[in-house]
Formats: structure tokens, C-alpha cells, sequence
């Protein structure tokens, strides 16, 4: 952000537009003094948090609203320096006129996120509590906002904590083996080190479900609705939305582009994209619509492969069910419009003698027979073995940097049970523990800061 700490911040920390209150918040150390300055009230300040009712003046000296005042005494405060909040009626006009108060008295315009990032650098929160912030303004249902609870409660940071002491220790005592050997010290046997390290690697994979689960409490599981056309996609959309959002006729080719939408299941958004069907283009912007199809194909977490049960598989569909099963990617073979009456020409064990290993279920759109299971086998897919009970609400970089020392655990695991030596396995585990810091913010730069307190709103 490239501003100083030591100057004082304002913003209104409230959304904008009519509410019971708006609460107009400052951080800093001038902040109890730019505060009476707007308030004006003749008195002090009341105690730290007690409110007290107050005039809030314009710059003619004007009364423009009775605010309730609250402070905060650093350290002891959401960003660690004195807080003050003015608690104004809600509506555009008179929190923006207490802020334009305090501007003018010499407060400086908050920045995206910089109160939470104050609290971070003022060490009342770590980087992990932080980015858990923004998980909770950005819950959309009960179990994300658990989760993220969870995370900003200290859950996530002392299990990482605890992992990284523990990866600190080991790698000290290797180090110390190879380079003091004449020392006398208690040399670790291989079991014993073995023993270490994949306790380390098993609490890191219990870590890493819990935060690929919160991750999709956060986020939501990315679903591409593929296949040829009008085997059913747009009213397989429509069914889970129960509404009409997609249109659908018996022409090929309707859906040109990509259409997105979320309906949460237990908990978990699903974020449903309806593609363009995969067939060879009649124009331009069906093939626009193709190439569409296929970027979608890539970034989704889940692929249904959807299939008209009443029709015969040509050559196109059997490769395209082998090339999903050859990639290791989450997907679903479905096949479509079970209530037919007619003949059924593709069926369950069709598909599996073509891949095996493939997922497959029936359903019908029309009816909505299956649809039930098939939300159950689009969360059991993307979930795995993690509980939603259990998950930590966590960002991308989060979960990167554990499954980065994850790998690295287990690189040294492997290290250490073929015997390639200990300065290898002291490596790895060197990389293991600088991924946790990092998730911790304890190594971490500006450029890092700046781009994850951007994704705040200004006053939070």
C-alpha cells in the first residue's frame, strides 16, 4: 500500500445506502483527536468502550447529525492503535459528511483492507486470521461461514503453527548431525526419522482436506454441463436451478455461449456452467461458443459429460468419455431423459465397458429423477475424504502453500526410506516449513500484502 502506519485512516466501514446506522471508523494516533474535532461535543472522550451520544458538525459548525462515538485504546483494539467508530444515522449523506470532517481535520482516506492489514502488521492477527476476514463477508451459506470462523478463531494458524515448530525442530536436529558430528549429540536413527516425518506428512494431508473442503465452502465447485448438442445440458441447468434460466428447444446448437449459475447444496455453492454443445461449428460464433466450451472444460472442478440415453453413441462421445477418463480430473458420465418410453440405447454398463473407472448415473431433467444423487455425487466427487464440518475456510494461496509443503514432506519421506542422504531430506524439509511461513505471513513481501488486502472493501 506504500503508506506510512503512523498517519491516522478513516473510512465509512458500513455498505453504502439507507440502514438503521452507519458507522464512520479511524485508526491511528491522532484518531481520538480528529475525532472531538469533528464531534465537538465540549467534553472528553468517554472511556474506552463506552459510548457516549454526540453532535457531528460540518465544517460551518453546522450540526448535521447525533452519532453515538466509541474508542478503542491501542493496543487493545482491531488494528492494535486507537480506534475511534462514530455510529451516525444510516443513509449516503451524513456518514459522508462526518468522513469528509475528518479528511479535512488531516485523517487520510483508508485504503482497500488497510484496518485488517494494520491488525496484521500490529501483530493482533496473522496473515491466515486476515484472509479468513474476507471469507466470513464473503460466506453464502451457514457451513462457509463456520469455516470461517473457524480460520479467524486461530484454528488453521495453530494447527500450521504447530506442524511448522515441529518441522523447525527436525530439520535442526539433522542439520546439527551433519555439521557437528563430533559433538556427542543424539543421533536419530533412520526409523526414528522416518517415524518423524510421516507423522508430519499425515497431519499435513489431514490439513490439506480440511482446506481443499473450506476452500470449496468458499468458493464453490465449479460444474461444466458438457456434450453433444441437445442431449439436455440447458434443461439439466433449469432442473437443478428449478427455474427457467436457460433456453431450450429440440434445435441443435441453441446454447451459443456460456451461461453460470449457483445453487448450494449442504452447504456448498455449486457453480453451474451450461456450455455450447461439442460438435463440428456451422459458423463463426457457434465456434466461438466451442472454443468456450472447451476453456470452461479446463477450469472446472467437476465435468458432467451428459448423454441423450435414447440416442446411439457415435465415435465423437466414446473418445471424449476415454479422453475424461485418461485425465486426471473429476468427472460424470450422465446419461439423460430416463423417462422416455422408447428403447434405452445407452446404458450404465455401455458406458463402464468404455471406461471403467468413469462415474455414471441416470436421470431425468424433465422429471427430476436423480437429480438429488447427482448433487450428492458432484459434492462426494469434489470433496473427497474432507468433512464439511471439519473444513477451514481458506483462499487458493492458502491451500497452495499446503499442498506445496505437503509435497515436500513427502518428497523427504521418500528420501529418507531410499536413503539418498540427509542433506537432501534437510532440504525438503527446509521447503516444507518456508511454505508454512508463508501461510502465516511470516515470510511475505509488499507485493504479496498489496494484493491480498486489495480484495478488501475500503473501511474493513
Amino acid at each position: 500500500m506504500g503508506q506510512a502506519v503512523s498517519d491516522t485512516i478513516a473510512a465509512i466501514a458500513t455498505a453504502w445506502g439507507e440502514a438503521g446506522i452507519a458507522v464512520v471508523r479511524l485508526s491511528g494516533p491522532r484518531a481520538m483527536e480528529l475525532a472531538e474535532a469533528v464531534a465537538r461535543s465540549g467534553v472528553s472522550l468517554p472511556p474506552p468502550r463506552f459510548m457516549c451520544l454526540t453532535s457531528v458538525r460540518d465544517g460551518d459548525g453546522q450540526i448535521i447529525d447525533q452519532a453515538l462515538m466509541v474508542r478503542f485504546a491501542a493496543p487493545k483494539s482491531y488494528t492494535g492503535e486507537d480506534v475511534v467508530e462514530l455510529h451516525t444515522h444510516g443513509g449516503s449523506l451524513a456518514a459522508q459528511l462526518c468522513l469528509e470532517g475528518l479528511l479535512r481535520a488531516g485523517a487520510r482516506l483508508a485504503e482497500p483492507g488497510e484496518f485488517t492489514k494494520r491488525a496484521f502488521l500490529n501483530g493482533r492477527i496473522d496473515l491466515s486470521q486476515s484472509e479468513s476476514v474476507l471469507g466470513i463477508i464473503h460466506s453464502r451459506s451457514k457451513e462457509a461461514l463456520r469455516a470461517a470462523a473457524r480460520t479467524l478463531s486461530g484454528e488453521l494458524s495453530v494447527f500450521v503453527t504447530s506442524v511448522r515448530e515441529e518441522l523447525l525442530a527436525l530439520q535442526s536436529a539433522l542439520e546439527v548431525d551433519l555439521d557437528f558430528p563430533e559433538e556427542g549429540l543424539p543421533y536419530r536413527s533412520e526409523e526414528e526419522l522416518l517415524s518423524s516425518i510421516t507423522a508430519l506428512r499425515q497431519r499435513l494431508e489431514d490439513l490439506a482436506d480440511r482446506c481443499s473442503v473450506g476452500l470449496l465452502l468458499r468458493e464453490g465447485i465449479r460444474v461444466a454441463l458438457t456434450g453433444r448438442p441437445n442431449v439436455g445440458k440447458s434443461s439439466l441447468l433449469n432442473a437443478l436451478l428449478k427455474q427457467a434460466r436457460a433456453i431450450v428447444t429440440a434445435l441443435p446448437g441453441t446454447t451459443r455461449d456460456v451461461i453460470e449459475e449457483t445453487v448450494t447444496y449442504q452447504g456448498v455453492p455449486m457453480r453451474l456452467v451450461d456450455t455450447a454443445g461439442l460438435r463440428q461449428p456451422a459458423d463463426e460464433i457457434e465456434a466461438s461458443g466451442i472454443e468456450r466450451t472447451l476453456a470452461e472444460l479446463r477450469r472446472a472442478d467437476v465435468r458432467l459429460w451428459i448423454l441423450d440415453s435414447s440416442e446411439p453413441l457415435d465415435s465423437e462421445d466414446q473418445s471424449h468419455i476415454q479422453q475424461l477418463a485418461l485425465e486426471d480430473r473429476g468427472h460424470i458420465i450422465v446419461l439423460n431423459k430416463s423417462d422416455l418410453s422408447g428403447p434405452v440405447t445407452v446404458t450404465e454398463a455401455h458406458i463402464r465397458s468404455l471406461s471403467p473407472e468413469s462415474p455414471v448415473l441416470s436421470l431425468s431433467a424433465k422429471t427430476g429423477e436423480g437429480l438429488e444423487f447427482l448433487k450428492e455425487c458432484i459434492l462426494s466427487l469434489a470433496s473427497g475424504s474432507g468433512a464439511l464440518d471439519a473444513g477451514l475456510n481458506v483462499t487458493a494461496r492458502q491451500l497452495s502453500e499446503t499442498r506445496l509443503a505437503l509435497a515436500a514432506i513427502t518428497e523427504a519421506e521418500t528420501a529418507v526410506m531410499e536413503r539418498i542422504g540427509r542433506d537432501v531430506t534437510t532440504g525438503l524439509l527446509a521447503e516444507a516449513r518456508e511454505s508454512l511461513e508463508r501461510l502465516l505471513g511470516l515470510r511475505c513481501d509488499d507485493a504479496l500484502l498489496d494484493s491480498i488486502f486489495s480484495r478488501f472493501c475500503v473501511g474493513k
